[in-house]
């Protein structure tokens, strides 16, 4: 257990699983998978896009790709949790065989669903345990998401100005890149100000944090991909290894070296 946390090899593709316990508040961050988990023990609150909510032991928590949010423990005792992360690909042909649109989504970021919880539980262990099958696997699947899954309740959320979506699009294309916000005003065609303004509403994130956000995500795909924490680093546009390290334990709780030793 590093820090509190541990990654498991799944036994299908697309699927990681997280065991937590932890006093660790983390900042404004996203996941660009699908997430669901259980809250074991303890209690948290989170802020995301889709409001203020807290959960408390027995509760599911729900997180969708790039939903910004943040985490802290609710009390002194700290909180633990297990989660499962998909690949958005994973859920979407789900939700298309439920006759959901593309926009489907985890609709509740926290809710009390004693039926839901069990049916995590019971999933969480055949992704962790090797006895269970893959049709069990994909029926219990296929029952958890049934409970979780709808469509997108304000699909505005998910507007962005073509102007912000021009400087996004920019750090998308090159995350490691060295940019300005001049750089990023004139692919918008916006002042600094206004860019600044704009991006940080439409996103959730200054330029700069987004940024960051981009580089830990081509981090950790490099990680899983097999390359060195060295390489990762710099391919990734972080200064140096260290400061990926710290980077990346502070916004998701575990460090680049575990999360190598999970993914090989």
């Amino acid at each position: 257990m590093q820090g509190g946390f541990k990654v498991f090899r799944c036994h299908s593709a697309g699927v990681q699983a997280v065991a937590a316990s932890s006093r660790h508040v983390f900042p404004r961050h996203w996941h660009e998978q699908f997430g669901v988990g259980v809250i074991r023990r303890g209690a948290q609150r989170s802020l995301s896009g889709r409001g203020t909510v807290e959960a408390t032991a027995g509760d599911i928590i729900t997180v969708n790709p790039g939903e910004v949010h943040d985490g802290a423990p609710i009390g002194d005792a700290g909180r633990s949790w297990h989660m499962l992360y998909f690949d958005p690909a994973m859920v979407l042909a789900v939700a298309a065989e439920m006759d959901l649109p593309r926009e489907a989504e985890f609709h509740r970021p926290a809710m009390t669903d004693p039926m839901a919880a069990s049916l995590f539980d019971r999933l969480y262990l055949a992704m962790t345990a090797p006895r269970h099958c893959e049709m069990e696997r994909e029926e219990m699947l296929l029952g958890l998401m049934a409970r979780l899954v709808g469509k997108r309740a304000d699909p505005s959320r998910a507007y962005v100005p073509a102007a912000i979506r021009l400087a996004r699009e920019l750090i998308d294309d090159a995350p490691a890149a060295t940019l300005t916000l001049a750089d990023l005003a004139q692919a918008s065609g916006l002042g600094r100000f206004q860019l600044l303004r704009g991006f940080a509403k439409a996103t959730g994130f200054t330029p700069h944090a987004y940024i960051v956000q981009r580089r830990i995500d081509l981090a950790r795909w490099l990680i899983a991909g097999g390359a060195s924490l060295a390489d990762a680093a710099v391919e990734s546009g972080f200064a140096d290894q260290a400061h990926m390290t710290r980077t990346f334990t502070r916004r998701y709780g575990v460090s680049p070296g575990a999360y190598a030793a999970a993914a090989t």
